[in-house]
């Protein structure tokens, strides 16, 4: 973690301050229960406090930051940092060989953020704010480009589940797939970066912190929630089993919304501020990176990581959860505004998907 200097001191505040010194003493703590040997579940309540620490931690750096960059490139750096501990989580998943675990765990990342999070954002800006507008054009690209994600997954698993001629080469069909996700995911980031460059930013409110502090505490405290995060995970599935809930359901939810606490943070925190655009930015940025980028890269890597192949052969229904989804988040983004209601409206289909995966 940064440290304080005399000159930096004075531009934190009491809330930072507090933030920072939980941050590190949870994160530290989290570590010593590790190497100590504590139980499954001291280590799952310790890391998953460290988590949240370092989870509003980045909210205040993420905010810093979206004042001097603008909404497209914060959505796109918060998002790529976030989303280090369920890089992690997949690459440690997939050489225990817990497929099931990292299939569920990236379709509950998509639905977590794009309509869990994205409902709290809502609820709790419209709620403080009343109706909220933002710029709709980069979240109407965002939701499109979640559909072409799920025709990816839906084109293989039809192709398994209905016995195609291609039901035989799903791997190589798989990783097709994957690579043209990753092709379309880097023109992606490409038009993010030129728009941009090239939006219009006004001067950023005194006692901002400075770019390159808000960059500092943004790396820092996302590489430390990634070690979090695998600390969380290892202990979760003991913790899990002794509790009851299934494979499925443990993935889909709770390692889901575990590892990607430091968005569930940032957009919330976002629309709570009255910043709609970057709320929007910031949460739908997340489950497009998982669907175009964090998927296909834990399919190309499997074969090198895990005892087989990953594919991209999914449940049905978490398929078409999926695309429910997508559908409903391109309906609420296409007018440019939002409203308390539409947030409870996307709360309730997240509760209704998460409860029909509760048994497995």
């Amino acid at each position: 973690m940064p440290t304080l200097n005399a000159g930096a001191r004075g531009s934190f505040t009491r809330t930072q301050r507090f933030l920072l010194g939980a941050a590190v003493l949870l994160t530290a703590g989290a570590g010593l229960t590790q190497v100590a040997g504590a139980g499954q579940l001291t280590r799952f309540a310790v890391s998953g406090l460290a988590l949240a620490a370092l989870a509003g931690l980045v909210g205040e750096a993420a905010d810093a930051f979206g004042e001097r960059v603008g909404p497209s490139i914060t959505g796109l750096t918060q998002a790529t940092l976030g989303n280090l501990p369920e890089l992690f989580v997949g690459i440690f998943a997939l050489n225990r060989g817990l497929y099931v675990v990292v299939r569920s765990a990236l379709v509950g990342s998509v639905l977590g953020t794009s309509l869990l999070v994205l409902g709290c954002a809502f609820a709790a800006g419209g709620l403080r704010h009343g109706v909220q507008k933002f710029e709709p054009q980069e979240p109407r690209l965002t939701t499109t480009l979640l559909l072409l994600a799920v025709a990816a997954l839906l084109v293989p698993t039809l192709a398994e589940h209905l016995n195609t001629p291609a039901a035989a080469h799903t791997d190589t069909l798989s990783a097709i797939c994957a690579v043209l996700l990753l092709v379309v995911y880097a023109c992606s980031v490409g038009w993010s970066l030129v728009r941009g460059r090239g939006a219009e930013r006004k001067p950023p409110p005194e006692g901002t912190w400075s770019l390159r502090l808000s960059v500092t505490f943004l790396v820092a405290a996302s590489a430390a929630s990634a070690a979090a995060s695998d600390w969380f995970v290892a202990a979760l599935e003991p913790a899990a089993k002794s509790l009851g809930l299934s494979v499925t359901f443990t993935g889909l939810v709770v390692v889901a919304i575990a590892s990607n606490a430091v968005e569930q943070v940032v957009g919330i925190r976002f629309a709570v501020d009255g910043k709609p655009d970057l709320a929007v930015a910031t949460t739908l940025s997340s489950p497009l990176q998982v669907a175009l980028f964090l998927t296909p890269v834990l399919v190309l890597l499997s074969d090198v990581i895990g005892p087989s192949t990953l594919t991209l052969v999914f449940p049905p229904l978490l398929v078409a959860a999926l695309a429910v989804s997508a559908l409903v988040v391109l309906a609420v983004v296409f007018d440019g505004e939002y409203h308390w209601v539409e947030g409870v409206a996307l709360i309730g289909l997240y509760g209704i998907i998460a409860g029909a995966f509760w048994w497995g």
